[in-house]
């Protein structure tokens, strides 16, 4: 088992990167397994390409590890919106999610019911506020066979409770696209039907990983519309006729994965199941509630959620509209990343978030608070 120290060191970004919840830089595991399997590739010694084809297999029961879906259960997918894209091609019936989530989610809804016309989005109303399990139960109706939400909203870093929403939504299909809290967040995946995630965010596997996990009532309801040859179950894929998706989540592929993004995603999976994502969201807590507290301290307006088990790793700052650009040149001038979306600014830090980021921070909101009472 690795201590999340120890985890934490294995990553080496430049000091000053708050910004996570976009893209997760690389640490040395993932790198090394990288590199390994491109020599192997680029040499294509006999025999030695044999570990390419182990990756899949590798890939899935590190998805597993972390899921708790059956390794059988799991197909790898190159990013989270085309595992999405497979769960609502294949629903038939209304489907109830919020306009606000990530793009993801509300374009493969759309598409699905604009392509084939047997989904039919049902757009939640939050009025403004999280998706709670109330929410969803107030809006829920017979012809509701399915609920979509994020993990962690992308907008406000608010946690969703998904035991809550399991408990109120009965059988129907629970879809989770999991890219914002997969890898700190020690989430009951498994009383999910379908989650979906990427690996280029906290997990730190880059672009190009991803999964696609389904649970026995998803198997039985969903349609594998898109199916292609590397779906197929023969260990021999006949090439003169078109054969049947195998059964299970194996039916969800449409071509064969890149092998090197598979060892990438399983590398960076296993090494946070050895430290235990508990331990990851422990300390990841820690660091929020520091960038918190630097926002209070400089009394910038924090308009994500405060209390633990309602966050994640996103802090959102909402100062006024006229400070705006202030704070945004602060940060950039002292070599904070963040993002800048809707008037609001999104921290999103790691374990492996250091001090002197979090100096860069305060003398940030310094250079911010001196400019606005000039």
């Amino acid at each position: 088992m690795l201590t999340v120290d120890e985890y934490a060191s294995g990553f080496s970004e430049e000091p000053g990167f708050l910004d996570f919840a976009r893209i997760g830089p690389f640490g040395r595991a993932v790198l090394e397994e990288e590199q390994a399997q491109i020599e192997l590739l680029r040499r294509a010694r006999f025999g030695s390409l044999t570990s390419l084809d182990r990756q899949d297999l590798r890939v899935r029961e590190a998805v597993s590890s972390l899921t708790r879906f059956p390794a059988d259960q799991v197909v790898f997918q190159p990013n989270t919106s085309s595992g999405l894209m497979h769960a609502m091609f294949g629903i038939t019936g209304g489907a109830l999610l919020s306009a606000a989530e990530f793009p993801s989610l509300t374009f493969a809804a759309a598409r699905a019911s604009e392509a084939l016309k047997v989904l039919n989005p049902v757009w939640l109303d939050t009025s403004g506020g999280p998706i709670t399990p109330g929410v969803i139960r107030d809006q829920l109706t017979p012809s509701t066979v399915a609920v979509a939400v994020s993990l962690v909203d992308f907008r406000t870093g608010y946690l969703v409770d998904i035991e809550g929403i399991r408990q109120v939504i009965g059988d129907r299909l629970l879809i989770v696209d999991a890219i914002q809290g997969l890898g700190v967040v020690d989430a009951p995946f498994e009383l999910a039907d379908i989650v979906a995630s990427g690996g280029q965010k906290w997990v730190r596997a880059g672009w190009g990983t991803g999964f696609l996990a389904l649970s026995d009532r998803a198997l039985n309801r969903l349609t594998p519309v898109f199916s292609g040859f590397s779906a197929s179950e023969a260990e021999d894929l006949p090439l003169d006729e078109i054969v049947p998706p195998a059964p299970g989540a194996a039916g969800y592929s449409i071509s064969n994965p890149s092998p090197i993004a598979q060892a990438r995603l399983a590398a960076a999976l296993e090494e946070i199941s050895g430290v235990g994502v508990a331990a990851i969201s422990v300390r990841l807590a820690e660091k929020v509630s520091r960038v918190i507290d630097l926002a209070d301290e400089f009394a910038i307006p924090v308009v994500s959620p405060r209390a633990e088990n309602e966050r994640a790793g996103i802090v959102v700052l909402k100062p006024a509209a006229d400070q705006l650009t202030t704070l945004t040149a602060s940060l950039f001038n002292h070599g904070v990343s963040v993002t800048v979306r809707q008037n609001a600014v999104r921290l999103s830090p790691h374990v492996s978030t250091d001090d002197e980021t979090f100096d860069m921070l305060r003398a940030s909101f310094i250079s911010f608070g001196s400019a606005i009472t000039v």
